[in-house]
């Protein structure tokens, strides 16, 4: 049924489970053929035959947009209500009230988020906010232009599964500021990139 140097688990379709013991400190996680799907090695290493699905819950991950106009006090620091999901994997975000992305697992995100303004500013910025302060300041646009400024913000921050969570705020300075809506202009994501 295999390496007899490794402790085998096999799921057959006849016989319910086969378990083929030694003490080598290995263990071998098969299909019904006798295919290996998984090892596990003595020092803990584990391997995969044909990659590697996380489900929804171990891993989560949102993606949301603003799906209208948002106007915002000059140079204010206002969070960017992203309203409208593309998806939201174990549904960590709140896209009605709190525009915000509390994850339930413990881990390290990567935190991605970009928006366009729709005015000339002399200053326009996107910040990424934990627990409701600035906690990572991503790119500015610091010169008056007549067309509209596109700013972004990317980091990956540790969350701790329960209290934290994250939000995009936005600063223009200009008459009238508001920030562009669309799918591919103004957007928030976030993924868990591995567990903590």
């Amino acid at each position: 049924m295999g390496d007899s140097m490794s402790t085998i688990i096999n799921a057959t379709t006849t016989n319910g489970v086969v378990i083929q013991p030694d003490n080598s400190g290995s263990l071998v996680l098969q299909t019904n053929s006798g295919t290996t799907a998984v090892t596990i090695s003595t020092a803990q290493n584990v391997a995969f035959a044909k990659g590697f699905t996380v489900g929804a819950t171990a891993a989560p991950a949102f993606s949301a947009y603003l799906a209208s106009s948002q106007s915002i006090t000059s140079a204010t620091f206002t969070k960017i209500q992203f309203n409208t999901e593309e998806f939201d994997t174990n549904s960590n975000y709140d896209n009605a009230t709190n525009y915000r992305f509390t994850p339930t697992v413990a881990g390290y995100y990567q935190a991605n988020a970009r928006f366009e303004s729709g005015v000339a500013s002399t200053l326009t910025v996107c910040s990424i906010y934990k627990n409701g302060s600035e906690f990572k300041r991503g790119m500015d646009s610091r010169f008056t232009q007549n067309a509209s400024t596109s700013v972004a913000a990317n980091a990956l921050i540790y969350l701790n599964g329960t209290t934290d969570y994250l939000e995009i705020y936005g600063y223009i300075s200009g008459v009238s500021p508001f920030i562009e809506a669309g799918l591919s202009s103004t957007y928030f994501q976030a993924s868990m990139v591995r567990s903590a």
